[in-house]
């Protein structure tokens, strides 16, 4: 039996030592968005998501690169034929400071949010006590804002 327990700890603490090395290899570099119109999202993404430009390498015209963490960007690139329609489980989410803060922004520039359900106005509260809105962008993706903490 000492044996046995002696194999699982080592086995399982060489497992735990191999994932953590994995997640120190592997980060989220960038998230790439096809939008119709390059100017009407990047004022959208810059004044109502509040993100920041950072340098792009491309310079033609096509392309708004966004910091959205350590070492992550979001990259706009202009060429879609469409807007899209996805479903609310396919979105991308930003963490603010204050949900109720975040809504006065969406009213001020008359934009529509919903809870989790569907119920437009309405902020859902999860079990955990984060508070999330969803919306979408010009291009119709779908947008969480949430205050969760890390």
């Amino acid at each position: 039996m000492k044996k046995f327990l002696t194999t699982f700890l080592v086995f399982a603490l060489s497992a735990s030592a191999a994932t953590a090395q994995r997640q120190a290899q592997v980060r989220l570099n960038h998230i790439a968005v096809y939008v119709q119109d390059l100017k009407t999202s990047r004022h959208f993404y810059e004044t109502i998501i509040g993100l920041d430009t950072i340098p792009e390498p491309f310079h033609d015209g096509k392309h708004t690169w966004f910091e959205v963490g350590p070492k992550s960007h979001l990259h706009l690139i202009e060429g879609a034929r469409a807007k899209v329609t996805q479903d609310k489980n396919i979105h991308l989410c930003f963490s603010v400071q204050s949900v109720d803060q975040f809504v006065e922004v969406l009213k001020k520039h008359k934009i529509e949010f919903e809870d989790w359900g569907g119920s437009k106005g309405t902020i859902t509260k999860r079990v955990d006590g984060v508070k999330q809105i969803y919306f979408k962008d010009p291009d119709g993706y779908w947008i969480e804002i949430n205050d969760a903490r890390e």
